[in-house]
């Protein structure tokens, strides 16, 4: 909602009227507390969310149990009405309920020790750099040549761990089926994860044995390793390889530039002007923050990290961009952690290493629930598949046993049918492959089940954790709150504009005016100094020979000008002030008096300067108003026994 008396509704159904979270208090059985219209609230339930939120309940008055049990009351009267009319049955909350559902499942579908493993792993490689060569042969993953290309990158070991690089790029490099490349330094995230992980476990000078990426399958020689050079923010001047000016060759152009530059003139501005990289140009120069090996020149990047200190520039330096001039603005090293975590978490949910928690997911899954596969499915689907799989042209057959029972997850039943549409789904990947049906059987069939396990998972989730059946049932719960206060009372006062300027008059007396003060504090450490300007003062025109007498004076006395609201943090606590000079009081450390000229008593607001408060009051007066119909309308019973039993237990 975007009026501001209405609150956001994702915090609202969160936060909920302070009947959230999680807490474990002692056991207290299957007790029923009280029924609302005769559904049941456990005595558990109530015990829990008391608990949760003792320590943050600003008002004392709502610790007291009976209290709390009042409003808890009422809080379950409202969800009884919102279910009554119909709330939770419209598409709007059946929408947002399961989109927060699904979001809040993903928080719980995860291995946290492999993912802690995976941060730690990612963020001491962060603090790494690694430079790296490597050859790679390009290899489908289901060709028959893998067996050669790994043999081959054997052979090929020795010569690139010892030979010239740019020899064995000429000889074998062809952009096609084999490349030799220098990839330079990179750090983590910024190659595929198995070839990264290939890259910090193998020592400086060494090559790793051969090993696979979707890419194919390489070999690597790990050339350097470092200690990261963190972030940097840079501004440049380029003149292009192929700059127009034909007065002047790049190099003479950026030379004059830089001559510029030391004999006074503003960077930024010669950037602006004569940068032949127009993006950067129109913002003086600067460039987004990098890290080693995001640029595709390692000769600006160690030119910019070369820069110590804020301001330094170089002098003209050659890529194969064309020539620059590099001032540094900012630069960061690798910030710890606590700080990064959270990026962290984001990149590996989004990079393949993701996958190990999936695995490490199903691991713990297949222990938890019982799971029984029918044995012989693999040799029934690999008889039904053909040529036409290959062509994305099968379709399941009609004489498929479509109900068989393919496999059991505790009660739940999968059906051959449902592996037979898996199947045909994914017929897509093996468009022109020909793999033995077995094969694609088994492999699918492993990613089928799995899959079908993770489903089963978070739909029974609720049940078997207790967390997320706590978080869930306060989101549920407060969604349909939201959408009943917002009907029922938020909306309602402000489009029920005669009772709004009625509640107004009827309550004027809280919407007044505080009361002002016109006059001057006089302020002094020495106490004696004020007695002796307090005893000069009579009347207003003592009172302008004495402030005269301030403007040309020094020392401590500080006169402060009103008018001052009756809370100011100058005045003594209290109201009962009468015009001229007051007695000296101290505080704040200080001693002070006031020479009061007038005072301006408090009067009712006009009901536009006060129509937000307002508002918010009437709110609240419908809604004590509604409660008392909603407790007519629902019968509430109460269960003494068990109110008794959780006073004592609690010590209330």
């Amino acid at each position: 909602m975007t009026n501001r008396f209405i609150p956001l509704k994702r915090i609202f159904c969160v936060l909920g009227f302070a009947f959230f979270g999680i807490a474990f208090g002692q056991d207290f059985g299957n007790g029923i507390l009280f029924t609302v219209n005769n559904v049941q609230v456990p005595t558990q339930e109530f015990v829990r969310v008391y608990e949760k939120n003792y320590d943050l309940v600003q008002d004392e008055s709502q610790k007291d149990i009976d209290n709390y049990l009042n409003l808890y009351i009422n809080y379950q009267l409202k969800l009884q009405e919102a279910k009554q009319m119909g709330l939770d049955t419209l598409s709007s909350y059946k929408r947002e309920y399961n989109s927060y559902k699904k979001d809040l499942t993903q928080v719980y579908l995860s291995d946290n020790k492999v993912t802690d493993e995976l941060v730690a792993e990612a963020y001491d490689r962060l603090l790494q750099d690694v430079k790296v060569t490597h050859i790679l042969i390009r290899v489908d993953e289901n060709s028959p040549d893998t067996i050669n290309a790994i043999n081959r990158l054997k052979e090929l070991q020795p010569r690139l761990k010892s030979e010239k690089f740019q020899k064995l790029k000429t000889e074998l490099h062809n952009g096609q089926t084999t490349y030799v490349e220098d990839l330079g330094y990179f750090s983590v995230f910024k190659m595929v994860y198995p070839f990264e992980t290939v890259a910090y476990n193998t020592a400086v000078g060494e090559v790793s044995e051969p090993f696979k990426t979707r890419f194919g399958y390489h070999i690597l020689k790990v050339e350097d390793k470092r200690t990261s050079r963190g972030e940097v923010t840079v501004a440049h001047i380029m003149v292009a390889n192929d700059h127009k000016d034909s007065l002047y060759t790049p190099m003479e152009r950026i030379s004059q530039l830089y001559e510029k530059y030391m004999n006074g003139e503003n960077f930024e501005a010669l950037a602006r002007q004569f940068s032949d990289d127009k993006a950067s140009a129109a913002n003086g120069g600067k460039l987004v923050p990098f890290k080693s090996g995001q640029l595709t020149s390692p000769e600006f990047e160690d030119k910019s990290f070369s820069l110590q200190n804020i301001g330094d520039v170089s002098p003209p330096f050659q890529t194969e961009f064309g020539w620059h001039i590099v001032k540094l603005l900012e630069k960061n090293p690798v910030e710890p952690l606590n700080k990064v975590r959270p990026e962290l978490e984001v990149r590996i949910k989004r990079d393949s290493r993701s996958q190990l928690i999936d695995v490490a997911l199903i691991r713990e899954l297949k222990k938890q629930y019982r799971i029984k596969v029918k044995e012989d499915y693999i040799d029934y689907f690999s008889s039904l598949l053909n040529e036409e799989y290959f062509n994305r042209s099968w379709k399941i057959p009609d004489n498929l046993i479509s109900e068989e029972e393919l496999a059991k997850i505790d009660n739940h039943t999968i059906s051959y049918k449902e592996f037979a549409v898996f199947l045909e789904n994914n017929q897509t990947n093996y468009f022109r492959k020909e793999i033995p049906f077995d094969e694609i059987v088994k492999k699918e069939g492993d990613e089928f089940l799995n899959i079908q396990l993770k489903e089963f998972h978070e739909n029974n989730l609720e049940n078997i954790n207790d967390d997320f059946a706590h978080i869930l049932k306060e989101y549920r719960d407060g969604l349909l709150l939201f959408d009943l206060m917002e009907r029922k009372i938020w909306n309602e006062a402000m489009r029920d504009t005669v009772g709004l300027r009625q509640y107004y008059e009827n309550h004027q007396a809280k919407y007044l005016t505080t009361k002002k003060l016109e006059g001057y504090i006089f302020s002094d450490s020495e106490k004696g100094k004020l007695e002796k300007i307090q005893a000069s003062l009579s009347d207003e025109n003592s009172l302008k020979t004495e402030l005269a007498k301030v403007q040309n004076s020094e020392g401590n006395l500080l006169v402060t000008p009103g008018p001052f609201e009756t809370d100011h943090q100058l005045l003594p606590a209290g109201d009962d002030f009468e015009s001229g000079v007051t007695g000296i009081y101290e505080k704040n450390g200080s001693y002070h008096f006031l020479f009061i000229t007038k005072i301006s008593e408090s009067e009712p607001k006009s009901f536009e300067s006060t129509k937000g408060r307002v508002i918010s009051d009437y709110q609240d007066f419908l809604e004590a108003e509604w409660l008392k119909k909603l407790r007519n309308k629902y019968t509430v019973t109460i269960n003494e026994k068990e109110l008794k039993k959780i006073k004592k237990s609690l010590g209330k």
